[in-house]
């Protein structure tokens, strides 16, 4: 089953997606925010249909003490809009951690801060999609 991954932050949408079989994730995109919900979710729409994804997994960002805090609460809102908009089941995923991985990641193999920058969104949806995928896949 190939899954793509979104990590929906204020600035940008990172997006992964992976093989065929369900097994790797890989960061292919950065969405920015545009202050349109409509066109940003149109944008998320055209990958899922260009990468013929059949599941979408959003990153929730769950309080440090495992609650719903106001960031999950956006996630929860937006994750709803983007089902509502897809074709596909669209699945939350317990996200802490993720930006911090990712970016650990990424000065492991000495990448600038400006080049991290540009790339941090699309590695942290390929974490979460990969230990979305590492977990069995689970409903959300």
């Amino acid at each position: 089953m190939r899954a793509m991954g979104l990590d929906l932050g204020s600035k940008r949408i990172g997006v992964a997606i992976s093989d065929s079989g369900g097994s790797v994730a890989t960061p292919i995109e950065v969405v920015k925010r545009v202050g349109d919900r409509r066109r940003e979710h149109q944008a998320i729409v055209d990958l899922v249909a260009e990468w013929e994804a059949e599941i979408v997994v959003v990153g929730l960002p769950y309080s440090l003490d495992g609650s719903i805090g106001p960031a999950a609460k956006l996630c929860l809102s937006e994750s709803k809009a983007l089902a509502d908009a897809l074709t596909v089941p669209v699945v939350t995923y317990d996200e802490r951690f993720t930006t911090v991985t990712a970016e650990r990641s990424l000065k492991e193999q000495d990448m600038p801060a400006d080049a991290r920058r540009r790339v941090i969104d699309k590695v942290a949806a390929s974490v979460i999609l990969q230990a979305w995928l590492d977990s069995g896949m689970p409903d959300g």
